[in-house]
């Protein structure tokens, strides 16, 4: 073997690639509990979430670097193939990248990726080895998962395409600057002793002294008459109705949000923000459940790691055997949905009442489909690790429990997948279970544990 391909191997078991198969499933199942479709937001919880398992599968091995010394010699670290110091940087490397990538999704998430590297560092270097160990392992699992769920509800084009997003964003942006002229037109107007003048079919705005005021716009230009409500106006051309006349009696509605009485120069976001806020809030809580069924499975998985240098433990895989049938019946069942009107988009409201003839319901096609889907992935996940949990429980030598552990952590993947299929998203639960093959076969050249 080759000097580069003995580094590369070197650096694949340092960091466990093989595992790595197992992260994006958090995401995505965070995305399909928010019940939007994955987005940008949801690609940068990816890969951000990518970077932090890594940093601490590299942290993981320095701080642990002693102990392999005696228990496996074989790691990359004291076999003298990775320098420990170079273990240290890629951790810190692989840290910053991952906060950076999740700083791109928006605050909220940044938040969550801090707390999430903070508890994968804590973890590694101070309460591993401490009776917090496995729920602190656990909290890092669900975190991952809300981080999926925080970058798609908040994140940038949350709930909308890429071009969507774009759109609402000028729109908003021309509302306020069309609010800023009608501020400005209107003190033009007043200035120059404009009168207005209300009809029927719009608004006309005649002036003196050769020029008016420009609604909408700014000052008017000399030598013609102003504009109502839209572009510039050229000397001496005619003027322009508002776009969209009034009703009868009425005044034209101008630059949308000044018929209503809403102060000149400031769009009207701020309740629009606050409600986006808590919509993204209410998307995100509702990852919980999923959440905590991922820490679950990582908390039994990790009490059983504690016991695979040694063995000698019958409690700890009969336990994770017990969470294993739990969980799978869990997803398997379909998820409560709450009552009440569906959710629209910021801003939107219902064309119609809700509950009239003609409500439109899911086919009876589609519920089949999805319960279909969950059953077979509860069965692939209770297939992958509970026979290797029981065999650990029967006989807990080291390599029946090593090999329990790693059929855990190969369970993550089908356990992604059937709650983001018990979430209604069968696209994000197909990509997901769709990593189980390669981290099948790549679990055979480099050990995940």
């Amino acid at each position: 073997m080759r000097p580069l391909s003995v580094h590369a191997r070197a650096w694949a078991e340092l960091l466990r690639l093989p595992a790595l198969f197992t992260v994006p499933g958090d995401a995505l199942a965070g995305a399909a509990a928010t019940g939007l479709c994955p987005g940008r937001g949801t690609a940068l919880a990816v890969t951000s979430s990518l970077c932090l398992y890594e940093a601490g599968m590299a942290l993981n091995d320095w701080a642990d670097r002693a102990e392999d010394a005696v228990d496996r010699p074989h790691r990359p670290i004291p076999s003298g193939r990775v320098h420990p110091a170079a273990a240290l940087t890629a951790a810190a490397a692989l840290t910053a990248a991952g906060l950076a990538l999740a700083a791109r999704a928006g605050r909220p998430a940044l938040t969550v990726a801090t707390a999430l590297a903070g508890t994968v560092w804590a973890y590694d270097l101070s309460l591993k080895h401490t009776e917090a160990g496995p729920a602190t392992m656990a909290t890092a699992r669900a975190l991952d998962l809300l981080l999926g769920a925080t970058a798609t509800a908040t994140g940038p084009a949350a709930g909308l395409g890429a071009r969507g997003a774009r759109g609402a964003r000028g729109l908003r942006v021309g509302r306020g600057r069309d609010a800023a002229g009608v501020g400005r037109g209107a003190r033009a107007a007043r200035a120059a002793g404009a009168t207005e003048v209300a009809g029927a079919d719009g608004v006309a705005v005649a002036g003196v002294a050769g020029g008016l005021g420009r609604m909408g716009g700014g000052a008017g230009q000399a030598g013609g008459p102003g504009q109502v409500g839209g572009g510039a106006a050229p000397a001496g051309g005619s003027s322009r109705v508002v776009r969209g006349a009034a009703r009868p009696g009425g005044f034209a509605r101008a630059a949308d949000g000044a018929s209503r009485g809403e102060r000149p120069g400031r769009p009207p976001g701020g309740a629009r923000g606050g409600r986006a806020v808590r919509e993204g809030a209410g998307r995100v809580s509702s990852a919980l459940p999923s959440a905590l069924a991922l820490g679950a499975h990582t908390l039994a998985v990790t009490s059983v790691s504690r016991h695979e240098t040694q063995g000698g433990s019958t409690t700890a895989p009969l336990g994770a055997l017990a969470t294993t049938l739990a969980l799978a019946h869990a997803v398997a069942r379909p998820r409560r949905v709450a009552p009440g009107p569906p959710s629209l988009p910021t801003g939107r409201r219902p064309a119609v009442r809700f509950g009239l003839p003609g409500t439109t319901h899911a086919p009876r096609w589609a519920a089949d489909t999805g319960a279909l889907a969950r059953a077979a992935l509860a069965l692939a996940y209770v297939t992958t690790a509970a026979r290797p949990f029981l065999h650990a429980a029967l006989n807990p030598s080291p390599p029946l429990t090593q090999r329990a552990v790693g059929a855990g952590i190969r369970a993550l993947i089908p356990l992604q997948a059937a709650l983001a299929a018990r979430s209604g998203s069968l696209g994000s639960a197909l990509v997901a279970a769709s990593l189980a093959p390669a981290a099948r076969r790549f679990a055979r050249r480099v050990s995940v544990t």
